[in-house]
């Protein structure tokens, strides 16, 4: 079952810039795992094959607006900061679980939470004051769904596949990275963690009839300390073209609606690759 969680932070003390990278929010959630799960936490550490887990940058809830209140129609979210973030000032951060089982072994975890107990993000105190798991109007990117409720609640007559890139994607092609959100590599990349995950097997033949139909997107660079990353952020459409069974149609919007939880591309549990469906979710 995927869970598409938002914890609500408030830092304790200022976190510097260096600290607001992708590494460290990894090693923020490994924390938060091996809190509850020693092995579980090691575990997740040591795995090469695709994890069953994705992180978003920290996000800034800015004064006035929803605390999710994307900084355009797009959703797009904010990837990089510029300056440190000040003491008492609220965020969130977005935690989607893929795997069936993993959010039962955290139960612990989201049960006993103690908003007094401080996490660390490099030298700076964070309070988790809440942790939202289902739908909520201020806030989209909290969801909850079976991956057999997904699948049966897509649509088997809707056409017409609208995404936001929400921040910057790449796809490793050979041994180079491609900004290029092209047909194959997005949904080659939701149908490998669909099927790996899901219980519910998809053929790749499916995504014959996808064509690209409009896109507005651009790129940005990620940096850390160690490497730099170029990907691409903003809206891209596809439509179904030709006759198209049902069935087919279904299951390509169930790959499309399960695009907010998966995200695609390489290093989604750093921060990049976070993409949703417009106007579906």
């Amino acid at each position: 079952m995927p869970h598409s969680l938002i914890l609500n932070l408030l830092p304790q003390s200022p976190i510097p810039l260096q600290f607001l990278t992708g590494r460290h929010f990894h090693a923020l959630f490994l924390n938060l795992v091996s809190s509850v799960d020693r092995e579980l936490g090691d575990y997740l550490h040591e795995a090469k094959a695709d994890k069953p887990f994705t992180l978003s940058p920290l996000q800034i809830v800015r004064r006035g607006a929803p605390p999710c209140a994307p900084t355009n129609h797009n959703h797009i979210l904010q990837a990089e900061h510029t300056k440190p973030i000040a003491a008492g000032t609220p965020c969130w951060w977005r935690i989607s679980l893929l795997d069936d089982t993993l959010f039962s072994q955290l139960t612990q975890l989201w049960l006993n939470l103690n908003p007094n107990r401080p996490w660390h993000l490099g030298p700076a105190d964070l309070l988790i004051t809440s942790i939202l798991g289902t739908p909520q109007s201020p806030q989209p990117w909290a969801n909850a769904i079976s991956y057999a409720q997904l699948y049966e609640q897509s649509s088997d007559s809707d056409r017409q596949l609208d995404f936001c890139f929400c921040t910057p994607t790449a796809f490793r092609q050979k041994q180079h990275d491609c900004a290029l959100p092209t047909r194959d590599l997005v949904f080659n990349s939701l149908i490998k963690r669909w099927n790996q995950y899901s219980g519910i097997e998809l053929p790749k033949t499916i995504l014959d009839s996808i064509f690209p139909s409009f896109f507005n997107i651009h790129t940005e660079l990620v940096t850390d300390s160690r490497s730099k990353f170029i990907g691409c952020v903003g809206a891209m459409s596809f439509r179904l073209l030709g006759n198209v069974e049902p069935l087919v149609i279904k299951q390509i919007n169930a790959l499309a609606n399960f695009a907010l939880y998966s995200g695609v591309g390489r290093k989604t549990t750093m921060g990049m690759g976070m993409v949703r469906r417009l106007n579906h979710q």
